[in-house]
């Protein structure tokens, strides 16, 4: 069996495990099939590939990770992403979680606050074919408000609070997926806006992210 289907195999039996809190013990077809057709190794340092296809979080410097393959597919399933969508992500990293939603939405736009993993990320990105994925260097807490309102938002850094700007950035009937809280007390938040911007919270999962932190400056990696 190859590494790939491996952790397939794993995120399936950790979502059956993880089920009572997350009420998703099987993920959506359409999520699985983006999430294995991504070489994970691929995003990571050329140190860690042969942990590439492990089902745990990886360094990729700058004292970022990639994250946990279970959790790349656990929020893109509560983003519920539909082919039509144009979704924000905060927090490029190394690009794995843009691959991911690349294959499953029309565009997404992904803001990264490290300018030399923005860079990274954009020229993975494009080698790979994932053309409909555009980065930019900047403050996440900002969004990307050239492109909004968003189909859907998905934060990939820990905050205490969800940022207005991302909340304002969401279109009606649209959700986010977000970790909330401080190191060593974190929770998967979904969140959804209704048709008439009227916003609800839901606790997900206990999870481990590293901090949201902001930029000084915007410019354009690509």
């Amino acid at each position: 069996m190859s590494g790939r289907q491996t952790m397939i195999d794993e995120i399936a039996a950790t979502a059956r495990e993880t089920a009572e809190e997350t009420g998703r013990p099987v993920l959506d077809g359409r999520v699985m099939s983006a999430v294995a057709s991504v070489p994970r190794e691929a995003f990571v340092p050329a140190t860690e590939e042969r942990y590439a296809y492990r089902n745990n979080a990886l360094p990729i410097g700058h004292g970022q990770t990639i994250s946990q393959p279970y959790i790349v597919a656990l929020m893109t399933d509560l983003l519920n992403p539909q082919a039509d969508h144009v979704v924000l992500e905060v927090g490029t990293g190394s690009g794995y979680q843009a691959a991911v939603l690349s294959g499953l939405v029309r565009q997404v736009y992904s803001v990264e606050v490290i300018p030399e993993l923005a860079a990274e990320a954009q020229e993975r990105l494009a080698r790979l074919g994932c053309r409909n994925v555009g980065v930019t260097v900047g403050d996440g807490n900002s969004g990307w408000p050239e492109h909004a309102p968003y189909d859907g938002i998905i934060v990939t850094a820990a905050t205490p609070q969800v940022p207005a700007a991302l909340l304002a950035q969401l279109r009606n009937n649209s959700r986010m997926v977000i970790p909330l809280g401080q190191s060593g007390s974190q929770r998967l938040v979904s969140i959804e806006k209704t048709g008439h911007g009227v916003v609800s919270e839901r606790d997900v999962l206990a999870v481990a992210f590293v901090p949201l932190v902001g930029g000084h400056h915007r410019e354009r990696a690509g």
